[in-house]
């Protein structure tokens, strides 16, 4: 049986990074707020732990985003299919990614494509012209992780 997985990005600001690739992805943020509720009136949750971002309550130093198709489990907003966990670390990033995700464009759509992530936020770093073989742009987030949009 396949096993399930989520990507975990080191970060300095959750929740921001976590708009943002929502945003790019076209992702839905995952909100936690029914079960911070549950946590906080049952005393397992200290007021500590949760920040507010949007209006909504989060846990303190994450934040995440699922494909808005896939099941989630509706009271801790947790996705059970194509996810990403954005976690705050102290450290700024260093260093290039040992991992990164492409991001693709419809047939033709790579300029829009590449304004549209450039609009929020996101920074081009150079394109790379393979001729036949591929035709992309090497790109950062507003965190400075490296992602190809293709």
């Amino acid at each position: 049986m396949p096993l399930h997985w989520k990507l975990v990005i080191d970060c300095t600001d959750a929740p921001a990074l976590a708009d943002f690739w929502a945003a790019a992805l076209e992702y839905q943020v995952e909100d936690p707020g029914p079960l911070i509720g549950q946590l906080l009136a049952a005393g397992r949750l200290g007021e500590e732990a949760v920040v507010e971002h949007h209006g909504r309550k989060t846990f303190r130093g994450y934040a995440g985003i699922r494909h808005p198709e896939d099941p989630f489990d509706a009271t801790s907003g947790v996705g059970g299919g194509r996810r990403l966990l954005f976690q705050e670390v102290p450290e700024p990033k260093a260093g290039k990614n040992r991992l990164h995700l492409d991001v693709h464009s419809e047939s033709g759509g790579l300029d829009k494509l590449v304004a549209r992530l450039e609009s929020l936020g996101a920074s081009r770093v150079r394109e790379v012209d393979q001729g036949p073989a591929g035709h992309w742009w090497l790109m950062r987030d507003p965190e400075g992780n490296e992602f190809c949009a293709a």
